[in-house]
């Protein structure tokens, strides 16, 4: 055996074993053991191979960036391939297999790859696959695509649930070590809501493999007490296993916590993955850092490891990395390492420092090779011995296990993932996180801090701080003296190792040594994004979190600049892999398409409504009554008791987004077509919003709610793809406006109440006066309701044509108020109507939806000349709404269109035709966009968009349904039936 379980020691429960396979050969573990510490315990070094050499791998890292040992995890359904087995918990039965080998692990043919490896160097795929031509259908795509992925995913469906939520807190602290823990207490002492979150099972972080002491308590128990008060505060909320993916706007924060993926049998009513949006006032990333390898060659051989992962399988695990170890360092973290392998038994045969005077507070038995570098190390599926160079001669020294020790990267991805630049440092031999992170604080080793005392102290400062940045008072939070403390400051970054006779790793995972990059900026490919897919350096899994430093230090010195120059490439979410599972959360399914009902959905069953789909949405079509054959008759009546009285219809599908800021006004100016930069506060506007090419893209109003306040309703289709459109604006087009945008869609009911005694009946709800002269039309302000005790906002706008008001309350009194509503207006002969009946109405108005607004129309095609501004420096679509086919004269515009019979119909998407002409295409004039029957017209009604249309009122003309060979003819009209002068608006 090769590695072992030690006798004492660890944080591993030898009371309770846990038996495994790893592909198909029993192992036993024990509680509290990850994949990874098992197989070590059990002898076993190589776990997988590499993606393009398939060279040999052994473990090398004990947290998320483990770039080599992914492993697949479970069978039928619950198979997971790419699980990192250094994240992943052992539980009895776990099953474990290797994944891009064939036909097993130890004889892997694909290992053949390494004697074309002269052949396969950066470029390759570039270089070779471009020619001949022919062979790319038949040849070469089929056969990269065999090769393209590790691991298999499953056909078999998956049994499990996965979930999502939303969780909000003063403060969101990410990372539980030491620092972590210390921002944690100190500011859930003072009172503030803390949200803790660890990716690890066990919050602790470098505490668990620590062997400090603390106030006079060991490293671990010293996380295990502050775990114990954190969890008794009823402030704190503690989440382990659960990993902070991504930092976004708004301070949110995405999150998946693995629930139940560290047991045998699921719960069924437990999620084993849950989907956290976590919006925190205030923030503290703890993430600590990632130590970096060094490049010599055969960094990659099975044996060779982390330092500080090699210390976390000693201490907490209590698993040897082997029988004889030696350290190659950079710095003074290396020591540490040896004063644990010596005293646990371990026989260290050197330490290799590359430093010339490094290591002088360590007084071990240890050997001590100082300017010297391990240049080779050599063995197949397992470290056998390493060449050390020094004063330009070679010696070997037989060894089992090598730890490399090559310095620090701090963990900052979360703090550039929203457009912040990686600062390097050369006093830390790192980059840094950038400054100005609004919301965000950083704390410990992840700000180039060093040392446990001080990333302590460092903690509580953040914390405290964050605390009264807050409005808590928080008191100084003191830990005790640490002991044995290990402070090693940066040192000069290592990058290339001279002597190198072997492959020197720097993306384990893709296969990319120091050559490849070399080689990348001979042949123009220097840039660092270019660099990256030139050599696939930090691509797959582990997204360079140990290659990319090392990469940019050999594009810096092979082009003769300093890593600040070379930069980074972008970070952005995923920090690390999140599953499909994840994302859908219960949305597959039945559930895959959710039925969506409006906070007056129960108001409108007790109505007796028929409902229809419409989007997600089920929204009420009619309202039959009794006597009543069929749906038209419910319809028809529904129109005309809205002409007459009055009629209440659920409008809180429209989409609502609240639009915030000191440019706000300016905001929507550059949005729309038309003019909003000076809409007095109180008024609604009508507005179209173009697309870049000109045409419409929605249409909706908007109003002035406050100086700096706006509330825009959107079609109820284009309701998410609108807010798209505008959260893409302010934060791609115009990111220096100062404007925020919220989707309030769901949480305000909004019922439309038309009519000639719309008026009377709701002043018998609204306490404010809404007069004719009070409150005109497009008036828009907030109100009180029943004396008060209800707010709602209040809207005179019309979609019906009729005198009409729209009412918005919060949502949970929506079906109470149209009840209330209903109940005011039964003297006056108040009527549910639905959807149909409104598009009878709109059609009979003119008014346009979709139907029209169909991606081809401009607004003058609708009759909207005058609503683009000829006045306004910019907006979306002016560049290109004047272009010469958008104003030719023979587009199609907005035009009515009624049968000559009244007893005739036609439909909508009929042709049409001129009086005498053919049905064929050729002679097609247009087409018909919206039909219905209008009772108050007494015959089916239309809108069209006909060629020179607003010029041909009252030409005759034939409608052509080439489907049902179907003709009706017709007459062409002024497209408002009801009401052209708009009388009725403004009574």
């Amino acid at each position: 055996m090769t590695s072992y379980r030690l006798p004492k020691g660890g944080l591993i429960d030898r009371s309770k074993p846990l038996p495994f396979t790893f592909d198909g050969k029993a192992m036993r573990g024990l509680g509290g053991d990850s994949l990874a510490s098992a197989l070590l315990a059990n002898g076993r070094q190589l776990v997988g191979r590499s993606f393009k050499y398939h060279r040999p791998r052994g473990i090398l890292t004990a947290g998320a960036a483990e770039p080599n040992a992914l492993m697949t995890i479970g069978s039928a359904g619950r198979t997971e391939p790419n699980t990192r087995a250094t994240m992943q918990e052992l539980y009895a039965g776990l099953e474990a297999k290797s994944q891009n080998r064939w036909p097993s692990l130890d004889l892997d043919i694909g290992a053949l790859n390494s004697l074309l490896s002269p052949f396969l160097s950066a470029g390759f795929y570039y270089k070779t696959f471009m020619w001949p031509a022919a062979f790319w259908e038949k040849i070469y795509e089929p056969f990269i695509r065999k090769a393209a992925g590790l691991g298999k995913a499953t056909y078999a469906a998956d049994p499990d649930a996965y979930d999502k939520c939303w969780a909000h807190c003063d403060l969101l602290v990410i990372g539980a070590g030491p620092a972590g823990l210390a921002a944690a207490i100190s500011a859930g002492r003072a009172g503030a809501r803390i949200i803790l979150i660890d990716e690890h099972s066990v919050a602790g972080g470098q505490l668990l493999g620590e062997t400090a002491s603390i106030g006079g308590k060991a490293a671990a128990d010293f996380a295990a007490d502050c775990i114990c008060e954190l969890e008794a505060l009823p402030n704190v909320t503690l989440l382990t296993r659960t990993t902070a993916f991504g930092w976004y706007d708004g301070n949110v924060f995405g999150a998946v916590e693995r629930v139940q993926k560290h047991v045998s049998e699921p719960q069924s009513n437990v999620p084993v993955e849950r989907l956290w949006r976590i919006a925190a006032k205030r923030a503290v990333l703890a993430t600590g850092a990632e130590e970096r390898p060094l490049m010599f060659g055969g960094n990659d051989i099975p044996g060779v490891m982390m330092a500080s992962a090699m210390r976390h399988y000693l201490n907490r695990y209590a698993v040897a990395p082997g029988k004889t170890a030696a350290i190659f360092t950079t710095n003074d973290s290396g020591y540490a390492l040896a004063r644990d392998l010596e005293a646990q038994g371990v026989h260290l045969a050197a330490i290799v420092d590359s430093r010339e005077n490094g290591g002088s507070g360590y007084f071990g038995p240890a050997r001590i090779i100082r300017d010297a570098v391990v240049s080779d190390a050599k063995g197949g599926k397992a470290l056998s011995a390493i060449d050390i160079r020094l004063n330009g001669r070679t010696e070997r020294l037989n060894v089992d296990a090598l730890a490399m020790a090559g310095g620090f990267s701090p963990i900052i991805h979360l703090a550039c993932h929203r457009g912040g630049k990686p600062v390097w440092s050369d006093d830390n031999a790192a980059f840094l996180a950038p400054g100005n992170l609004n919301g965000l604080a950083l704390a410990g080793s992840v700000s180039a801090v060093n040392g446990l005392a001080a990333c302590l102290a460092d903690g509580a400062r953040q914390g405290i701080a964050m605390a009264e940045a807050l409005g808590f008072k928080a008191a100084p939070t003191a830990f005790g003296a640490v002991e044995n403390d290990i402070v090693a400051p940066p040192e000069k970054a290592v990058w290339s190792i001279a002597g190198v006779k072997g492959k020197a790793f720097v993306d384990f995972q893709n296969d990319v040594h120091r050559k490849d990059l070399g080689l990348a900026v001979r042949e123009g490919y220097g840039h660092v994004e270019l660099a990256k897919r030139y050599t696939t350096n930090g691509m797959a899994t582990d997204q360079g979190k140990l290659s990319n430093v090392n990469a940019i230090g050999l594009l810096a010195e092979a082009r003769g600049v300093s890593p600040a120059d070379v930069g980074t490439t972008t970070f952005r979410p995923f920090y690390t892999p999140v599953s499909f599972g994840a994302l859908a959360g219960a949305y597959h399914g039945h559930h895959f398409q959710p039925v969506r009902k409006s906070p007056l959905h129960g108001w409108a069953e007790k109505n007796g409504a028929v409902f229809v789909e419409t989007g997600l949405w089920y929204r009420s079509s009619w309202f039959p009554r009794k006597g009543e054959q069929t749906w038209r008759e419910s319809v028809d009546r529904e129109v005309l008791n809205v002409r007459e009285n009055a009629g209440l219809c659920d409008v809180s599908m429209l989409g609502k987004i609240e639009i915030c800021g000191k440019d706000a006004a300016e905001f929507l100016n550059r949005v729309y077509s038309n003019a909003f930069l000076k809409l007095p506060v109180g008024k609604a506007r009508y507005g179209l919003m173009l697309r870049e090419d000109g045409t419409i893209y929605d249409d909706g109003t908007t109003s002035r709610l406050e100086e700096n306040r706006f509330f825009m309703t959107t079609t109820t289709a284009y309701a998410a793809g609108v807010m798209n459109h505008l959260e893409f604006c302010a934060q791609a087009l115009w990111p220096d406006l100062d404007v925020r945008l919220a989707s309030v869609t769901d949480q305000w009911a909004q019922m439309a109440i038309a009519g000639p005694k719309a008026r009377s009946i709701l002043q018998k709800t609204v306490d404010d006066d809404i007069s004719n002269v009070a409150f005109p039309f497009l008036a828009a302000k907030e109100v009180s309701l029943f004396n008060g005790k209800l707010h709602g906002r209040l809207f005179r706008i019309s979609f019906s044509g009729e005198l009409a008001y729209e009412l918005a309350v919060p949502a949970g009194f929506g079906e109470s108020v149209a009840d209330a509503l209903m109940d005011a207006g039964k003297d006056d002969g108040i009527m549910p109507y639905g959807v149909e009946a409104l598009g009878v109405m709109r059609i009979e108005k003119g008014h346009v939806t979709h139907n029209e607004i169909n991606g081809t129309v401009v607004p003058a095609d609708l009759g909207f000349a005058k609503m683009v501004s000829a006045v306004k420096a910019d907006f979306i679509g002016k560049a290109m709404v004047g272009r010469e086919g958008l104003v030719a004269e023979d587009r199609p515009r907005l035009v009515g269109v009624v049968p000559l019979d009244s007893k005739q119909s036609f439909r909508t998407g009929s042709h049409i035709l001129s009086k005498d002409a053919a049905a064929t295409l050729e002679n097609d004039q247009g087409y018909v966009t919206s039909s219905a029957f209008s009772p108050h017209v007494g015959s089916t009604i239309g809108l069209a968009l006909v060629k020179h249309g607003s010029e041909r009122h009252g030409e005759e003309v034939m409608i052509w349904n080439g489907l049902r060979n179907e003709f009706t003819a017709a007459r062409l009209c002024n497209p408002a039936f009801f009401d052209p002068q708009n009388e009725r608006l403004h009574v």
